[in-house]
């Protein structure tokens, strides 16, 4: 049986509890642990697929087609275990199950509520699928206090109890604020928030305290006769120049210690070295290139946040720091914002969904391809290279997306049906729009001798999507004639999955989302290739 680990929040929102389970899981691989970490999230929403990045920040999608909170791309970065739809759960999706147990009668009639019948499928999630691991983290989203969080906290507490103490830890993380007028960090705050969560009857076993200076060890004992704990199970968790230091500060200020001291397990100290590694080309880069990112969401930068770490890590392989330029693609629909991409090294486009800003991107597209500087589209950026293509080279007019309105030559349209291993998916315009995509990873052959097949080094690939729309390969030649190579396509060759444009240095194209298996420790060959490509063009300007 595995050890359970949940950690929860108090005082504010935001204090990256995602982000410390995430270092927390990678600390224990490190030290011979195998471990699956999951998230709970109280809002009613069935899955996050259908709100808007201003709201939640990116969607993170898995192999097997979930799309989930983006806490589970920090897991995956970290510790390289696959998330699954088995990891992430809202209170939507219990609610959702329940109801459909009473529909069907499950229940035998009896009355449904909160407590057993929506804790007990909290719990039930929380025990399944966990495999071999040796521990199971399990982050709740929200904050102590929240009336949402209220049946996570009630299922956790007599999961708890069911498991033993011996088997079931509570860390709760909290915030220790520096009062300037007073000059001096405040433990009220972490001593509300613990007696909240006593409210419930959970005991937190470990106190991780967020601050942005060292907490004196006067303080940490005060935390702790207050909140009933061990003074050694109270830990600092310091502001870090990097998210990748933060295993290795866990480390240093004896998170793990605590843990393994807590459940009374003795292990061999970690081996940080990857993470050591990580940080020394954080601190000590030999160059810097500056990529503008050309989107619509660009003021709230969760929303692309394995993006953003994505190209981070292409950096890392090629020893350099990577600048971020973040553009609103509705600049560019003006003419006199053209100036904000001269400097630029390299230009991306990611994924998004609607009109507001295609043609602003469309148009940043036109002049990386006119002024030969590297180029990558992902998903909707891809789709805005083809359509920019198809107007300006291929001569083509009316051109644009069916997603966006009527058009003589929808060069990207809606896909009705396609393959997922053996079976037949439909869709249709009127449907749902909640996980009706294309989602989670799809096979996809690359052709030999494209500027791809060399990136991957491999004739097949397996990536992750989340879209509904595709290049028509109606237009497949017209976009050949003009220069677009279709340099990867789905197995059944129906399916245009990557182009890449020729006489450009570095333009590519890809209609999956491949920033989401790329990690600090193995960064994505697409991502490694594009910032070695800017590379080459701040070297030439």
């Amino acid at each position: 049986m595995p050890r359970f680990i949940f950690i929860t929040g108090g005082v504010v929102s935001s204090l990256g509890k995602g982000l410390a389970s995430a270092a927390l899981g990678s600390v224990l691989q490190a030290r011979g642990f195998k471990v699956r970490l999951r998230k709970l999230d109280p809002y009613l929403n069935v899955d996050p697929g259908t709100m808007s990045p201003y709201q939640h920040g990116e969607v993170y999608v898995t192999d097997d087609g979930a799309e989930t909170d983006l806490d589970l791309g920090h897991y995956e970065r970290f510790t390289g275990v696959a998330a699954k739809k088995s990891d992430n759960i809202t209170t939507g999706r219990i609610y959702w199950n329940v109801l459909q147990k009473e529909r069907r009668g499950d229940y035998l009639g009896a009355t449904v509520q909160v407590i057993p019948h929506i804790t007990n499928e909290i719990k039930d999630f929380i025990g399944s699928d966990n495999g071999d691991a040796d521990f199971v983290l399990c982050e709740v989203g929200g904050t102590v206090g929240d009336i949402e969080s209220l049946p996570f906290l009630e299922a956790i507490r007599q999961f708890g109890n069911e498991v033993g103490h011996n088997n079931a830890l509570f860390i709760h993380v909290t915030l220790m604020p520096y009062i300037k007028t007073a000059g001096e960090l405040k433990t009220k705050p972490t001593q509300h928030s613990v007696k909240e969560l006593l409210s419930v009857g959970i005991q937190a076993g470990i106190l991780l305290i967020r601050a942005d200076r060292e907490i004196p060890v006067e303080e940490r004992r005060k935390i702790a006769l207050f909140c009933n704990i061990p003074a050694e199970r109270v830990i600092p968790a310091l502001d870090v120049s990097s998210i990748y230091q933060v295993p290795i500060s866990y480390h240093h200020e004896g998170l793990d210690d605590a843990v393994l001291g807590y459940f009374g397990i003795t292990a061999p100290k970690p081996d940080l070295s990857k993470w050591e590694n990580i940080v020394q080309k954080v601190n000590h880069p030999e160059g810097e290139v500056n990529i503008g990112i050309v989107g619509k969401y660009t003021s709230l930068l969760d929303s692309y946040k394995s993006l953003s770490e994505a190209l981070t890590h292409g950096g890392f392989a090629n020893n350099v720091k990577v600048k971020l330029t973040w553009l609103n693609a509705e600049i560019f629909e003006k003419d006199d914002g053209f100036h904000l991409l001269d400097d630029l090294d390299g230009i991306l486009v990611p994924g998004g969904f609607g009109e507001r800003g295609t043609e602003g991107k469309i148009r940043a597209v036109q002049y990386a391809r006119e002024h030969k500087i590297p180029y990558f589209g992902i998903c909707l950026g891809m789709q805005m290279a083809v359509i920019e293509i198809a107007r300006n080279k291929a001569g083509l007019n009316d051109v644009g997306s069916s997603e966006f309105g009527k058009y003589g030559n929808p060069v990207v349209g809606l896909m009705t049906e396609w393959l997922k291993g053996n079976e037949l998916e439909k869709r249709a315009t009127s449907g749902d729009l909640g996980g009706t995509m294309r989602l989670g990873a799809y096979q996809a052959k690359v052709t030999p001798g494209s500027l791809v097949h060399g990136i991957y080094g491999s004739d097949d690939i397996s990536e992750r999507h989340r879209h509904r729309y595709e290049v028509n390969t109606t237009y497949k030649k017209q976009l050949e004639d003009a220069g677009v190579i279709f340099c990867g396509m789905s197995p059944d060759g129906k399916l245009p999955e990557m182009i890449e444009l020729k006489d450009h240095p570095w333009f590519v194209g890809v209609q999956f989302h491949p920033e989401l298996k790329s990690k600090p420790f193995d960064p994505h060959p697409l991502f490694t290739s594009f910032i070695k490509a800017a590379v080459a063009q701040s070297r030439m300007v």
